[in-house]
């Protein structure tokens, strides 16, 4: 059920008012977190009203109804294609979809014996009936959505009128075409004088399907550039939403606002989760990801991937485990390691006791790294599906997030980027195990360098952390954040403004966050080298929004640390803390 929808029914049944089931009913809790809260309410009711704007403008029909055939939303456009003046006039005239839209109701009731088997149904063809009588044929992908009290389902509907008016044409022509020939073969001199017009006249067809073809692949690349673009642009405040949250969860609470804190960590990680995947998504389709393949090796991946997940794991009791190997292999770190933390994020969503072990073994030249879980496994009918997009099992942990069922998706594109093969192996009741083989190093194996005892994370001492984001909201955030881990935050929005502020305050910093974008058509680049000038190199990482733009590359290899947007606080935490202790050993 979308968003607004769900918030329009929560308004019909609402018995107080937000204040009250926020915890702020009285004036002491107003004081103490009206500030806070309001402003993460406003910036929640902002992507509310984003996605509302997306629904009442989409180009496709959007409805729902329930299982009796009642609609109970529509957006404008399902409207239009029905030929209604108002998305009301549509839902108070269909009383019921079977006999008021559908041009057959058998065809409606086998949409809904379909959605009750399989929970969905894609590219289901029909005809509806508009409201002047005319008949049009559209497409829909329908999903179904059961609740405890309630079963109703959504369809996205696309009105293919005019493509299956031009296939009625296009076969009429091609049967007109074989006549022809069939009757002109009696003459043959006749005949290859018809051919050559035919010949002729097929071309023209085919280089107008030609064409169609082109304009059709330009469309879904003005559709991929503008979900790029669009989540790019939520990206940014979701990244201060995502540090307030993360401050507030680490303060003592009382236990109703630490509920109602948690919940928004939830929203906020489903909604990250379905934007990262849906940038990837669209960049691996675009075919805008190439491989940088190079020698490394795979413990710098393994010693990220128990860095970033050990916690994870302790929070739902479960132990991770990450074999140690001095195996070189020539890969795309980047992109492998992307491939490790989905089949790590994967089996710790689905096991509920025991834990997941990540080893590699040499097989045959190559190196097959596996992700061992003690799930409950994957039902044999399902296992051809899982690597499909929006594919999700139903086994998760009681009360863990759901994903949107696109992590093995990616996967499995990136695997063709790579050519790296990936494969699946499982036991329903006993676990799983996921396996990507990649191919061996020719180089030497070099000496891994010695890494230094970490900082723990969350215990610093005041060490001096620059901040330089040319969006406010995300420095106040920032800095409440660093100074609840006990560190001292300098914020500014340009480098200028750093320099200035630190000179003034006498301060070198330790480490250095940056943005990419900055004022003025400036870069981390730029913000880089005004502060290596003033202060020498510092140990730098880059928070940023962006994530294929060229000058990316060149930051990495100049030894900068590379987080999107919006950043996982313990990833940050840990960063810092090895920032923090590069600074000190130099």
């Amino acid at each position: 059920m979308s968003k607004w929808s769900m918030k329009k029914r929560y308004d019909e049944h609402k018995p107080a008012t937000v204040e009250e089931l926020m915890g702020l009913g009285n004036h002491s809790a107003r004081k103490n977190y009206y500030s806070e809260l309001s402003q993460k309410l406003d910036e929640l009711e902002a992507e509310r009203n984003r996605y509302k704007w997306i629904f009442d403008n989409a180009l496709h029909g959007i409805f729902q109804a329930d299982m009796k055939g009642r609609i109970r939303i529509a957006n404008p456009a399902m409207a239009r294609i029905c030929g209604y003046a108002s998305d009301s006039e549509l839902t108070q005239r269909v009383e019921f979809l079977g006999n008021d839209l559908f041009f057959q109701s058998l065809d409606f009731h086998i949409l809904l014996e379909r959605l009750k088997r399989d929970g969905k149904v894609f590219r289901y063809e029909t005809r509806l009936v508009r409201a002047d009588g005319e008949t049009i044929y559209v497409s829909m992908n329908v999903l179904l959505k059961e609740e405890v009290s309630d079963t109703t389902f959504e369809a996205f509907v696309q009105d293919i009128t005019e493509r299956v008016n031009d296939q009625m044409r296009l076969r009429k022509l091609n049967e007109e075409l074989e006549a022809r020939v069939l009757a002109r073969t009696e003459a043959l001199e006749s005949v290859n004088a018809q051919l050559r017009d035919e010949i002729a006249e097929r071309s023209l067809v085919q280089h107008a399907l030609q064409e169609a073809k082109e304009q059709a692949v330009a469309a879904n690349q003005s559709k991929d550039k503008y979900l790029a673009a669009a989540s790019h642009d939520l990206l940014q405040p979701m990244n201060a939403a995502r540090l307030l949250v993360s401050t507030l969860r680490e303060r003592s609470l009382a236990t109703d606002d630490q509920h109602l804190v948690e919940r928004i960590h939830v929203a906020l990680d489903s909604a990250e989760e379905l934007l990262t995947d849906l940038l990837d998504i669209s960049k691996l389709d675009q075919n805008a990801v190439q491989a940088d393949c190079c020698d490394f090796h795979i413990a710098q991946l393994f010693n990220t991937l128990s860095t970033e997940f050990q916690a994870v794991a302790e929070q739902s009791n479960l132990q991770l485990r990450v074999k140690d190997s001095d195996v070189m292999v020539y890969s795309d770190a980047r992109l492998l390691m992307r491939i490790l933390r989905n089949f790590v994020s994967n089996a710790l969503r689905y096991t509920d006791t025991g834990g997941v072990l990540v080893a590699a073994r040499k097989r045959s030249g190559e190196l097959s790294i596996e992700v061992w879980d003690t799930g409950d496994g994957i039902p044999s009918g399902a296992m051809s599906d899982i690597f499909r997009e929006f594919n999700q099992l139903s086994q998760h942990r009681n009360g863990e997030r759901k994903g949107v069922g696109l992590g093995l998706a990616i996967v499995e594109r990136i695997s063709r980027v790579l050519n790296h093969k990936v494969s699946v192996q499982s036991v329903p009741g006993r676990g799983s195990v996921f396996r990507v083989s990649v191919p061996l190093s020719d180089a030497k194996p070099a000496a891994m360098k010695a890494r230094p005892a970490p900082v723990a994370a969350g215990h610093f001492s005041g060490e001096a952390v620059l901040v330089v984001d040319n969006e406010p909201e995300i420095l106040m955030s920032m800095a409440a954040l660093l100074t609840q881990w006990g560190l001292t935050a300098y914020t500014a929005e340009s480098a200028q403004a750093a320099i200035e502020l630190l000179d003034d305050e006498g301060v070198v910093p330790r480490a250095t966050l940056l943005d990419f974008h900055l004022n003025d058509n400036a870069t981390a680049l730029d913000a880089l080298a005004d502060l290596d000038e003033s202060f020498g190199r510092l140990p730098t990482a880059l928070i940023t929004a962006e994530r294929h733009d060229p000058d990316l590359k060149i930051l990495r290899s100049g030894g900068v640390q590379v987080l999107n947007k919006p950043v996982k606080p313990g990833k940050l935490r840990a960063l810092l803390a090895h920032m923090l202790t590069v600074s000190t050993a130099g």
